[in-house]
């Protein structure tokens, strides 16, 4: 454990190549319950990302979060210490949507089986997906959460970070995005405001009022919003049915 805090603390490291939520502030401890810290390598490089439970033993998070010894830690604030509150849960199984593209980040959804069941707790909880007729609509305000740098050129205090952040109109995201899909994505983030999520907040939820609507998929490298999250709501029938065929195969 001592060794992944110090793995941990040179990637939220200024220089470290971590996420960050811009303009935002430290959210009230275990106020988020279901937030996942997710820690792997990809190309033999550490990366961090977000994911959020959603059934004691699923996380879900960004297909493009896919690496190799995966890491999940439940229950977390300071990422930086070793709190009672956390959970260490090894990954039993990664299932990427089949219809994920790298290039375009379409279909940027990734299940993540636990090897067992999450005890649940006030700071270990998991939050509810939409329904199938509701929709982040422009005008909502929402919310993402993270972990790493303040800032541009700043360094984190480890903690998480929360953000308010405005549902913008397609034309918004189509205009900035080439491969925007309105369908199966959502655009959040004022451009007028400094206020947004960055690399490393990657596969965490945008949460509207209390329902998680969406997963940080993509954005401007600079920073600038708005975002590109995935559409939850448009995969439903996707996590339902995959998170039901294996509970049902049960332990390999």
């Amino acid at each position: 454990m001592v060794l992944f805090l110090l793995l941990v603390a040179l990637l939220l490291s200024p220089t470290g190549e971590a996420g960050k939520i811009i303009g935002g502030h430290e959210a009230k401890p275990h106020s988020r319950p279901y937030m996942v810290f997710l820690q792997s390598k990809i190309s033999g490089e550490p990366h961090i990302c977000g994911g959020f439970l959603v059934r004691e033993d699923f996380v879900l998070t960004a297909a493009h979060c896919l690496g190799s010894s995966i890491n999940v830690i439940l229950g977390a604030h300071n990422i930086m210490e070793r709190e009672k509150t956390q959970q260490v849960i090894p990954v039993r199984r990664v299932i990427k949507h089949p219809d994920y593209n790298d290039e375009t980040r379409a279909n940027d959804l990734m299940l993540l089986q636990l090897i067992r069941k999450a005890h649940l707790t006030d700071a270990v909880s998991p939050i509810s997906l939409p329904r199938r007729w509701q929709e982040a609509n422009p005008g909502m305000m929402c919310s993402v959460a993270g972990w790493g740098r303040l800032g541009v050129d700043m360094p984190s205090a480890g903690k998480l970070q929360e953000v308010d952040l405005e549902v913008q109109s397609e034309e918004r995201c189509i205009a900035r995005f080439r491969d925007y899909i309105p369908i199966t994505q959502i655009c959040a983030g004022d451009p007028n405001l400094m206020k947004s999520s960055f690399l490393g907040d990657s596969g965490g939820p945008l949460v509207c009022d209390g329902v998680a609507q969406g997963i940080v998929s993509y954005g401007e490298e600079c920073g600038m919003a708005p975002n590109v999250y995935t559409r939850i709501s448009s995969f439903l029938p996707w996590i339902e049915e995959t998170m039901r065929e294996y509970k049902q195969q049960g332990s390999d």
